[in-house]
């Protein structure tokens, strides 16, 4: 039976995340990977000229960076004004973006930013007016393994892609259309790419080209519980007899893949992470066809194969 996705997956079975952690790329602990760097020194800082207060800078570059404005008591009409600014080699600054001005109505409180730009350095810079006022800037950096975030992306979609095509399931949520020849002479038809999850329509069109569609429940119903997904016409129904069009007369439109309830089983999940693995080591073809990572992936595999 022919088929083609009409909807590919938008979700992936396996996150970036999950494997990171299999390839042991992030950081065993949050502690281990953040840093916290002093931009201002905490104090009662005197009035400053505009922006005359100059933070020390950061190197932020590959990393996640988050900027706090930790504010004490302004004195009577006293103000902060503060920012951060951003550099590629730490001579040549540029504003990033600006902390809410703080006075006497809105000092002892922390205001954070979040830094998304591509530079490699970043600083706090502030203006104080009117009265001292207590305030210190920092700057918390998280370290990633990004670099290869876009290759393991990929990888997951061919690995999943692996694994369907072994199977002969959709590993995750997406719309299919198949096109059967003809209606069957048994009672039932079965749908490619189990698990099957709900049958959204049934069309056929007659040798003259005129459509039309079935209704489930009336005319047939879902087997969606069954290890390959199956539709069947309703008891004391059959299906149509008319003569049917020469090119691909009927379509069925249905949703398959694993999803929440039906989950997707680890063991498949594993062998799509031994594949990535192996991929992720091994940027160009290795050896024979075959070999202990081919065996251990269809080991894991093979329960589930549908033919």
């Amino acid at each position: 039976m022919d088929y083609r996705i009409t909807t590919p997956i938008t979700t992936e079975p396996l996150t970036l995340a999950e494997v990171k952690a299999h390839l042991r790329l992030d950081s065993s602990t949050y502690a281990g990977g953040t840093a916290t760097y002093q931009s201002i020194a905490p104090g009662s800082h005197a009035i400053a000229a505009s922006y005359g207060l100059t933070g020390a800078s950061v190197e932020v570059l590959g990393k996640e960076a988050l900027a706090n404005l930790n504010t004490g008591a302004c004195g009577t009409g006293g103000s902060v004004t503060a920012k951060i600014q951003e550099s590629d080699e730490g001579t040549h600054w540029s504003d990033y973006a600006a902390f809410a001005t703080v006075t006497e109505t809105n000092d002892n409180a922390v205001q954070e930013k979040e830094y998304t730009g591509g530079k490699r350095y970043i600083r706090v810079v502030a203006t104080v007016a009117g009265a001292a006022c207590a305030f210190s800037a920092d700057v918390v950096t998280k370290s990633g393994e990004a670099a290869e975030d876009a290759l393991l992306t990929s990888l997951i979609t061919v690995a999943r892609e692996y694994c369907e095509g072994y199977l002969w399931r959709a590993l995750a949520t997406q719309t299919i259309e198949a096109y059967p020849a003809h209606f069957p002479c048994r009672n039932y038809i079965e749908l490619p790419r189990p698990p099957l999850q709900s049958v959204t329509s049934i069309r056929y069109k007659d040798s003259i080209g005129t459509e039309t569609t079935i209704t489930e429940g009336t005319d047939y119903i879902v087997d969606a519980d069954s290890n390959v997904g199956r539709i069947a016409p309703s008891y004391g129904m059959t299906w149509p007899n008319a003569s049917l069009y020469p090119v691909n007369p009927i379509r069925i439109e249905y949703v398959a893949g694993y999803c929440t309830e039906k989950p997707i089983p680890i063991s498949i999940k594993q062998a799509m992470l031994l594949l990535i693995g192996h991929w992720y080591a091994n940027r160009e073809a290795v050896g024979a066809v075959g070999g202990p990572i081919e065996f251990s992936v269809k080991s894991l595999l093979c329960a589930y194969k549908v033919r």
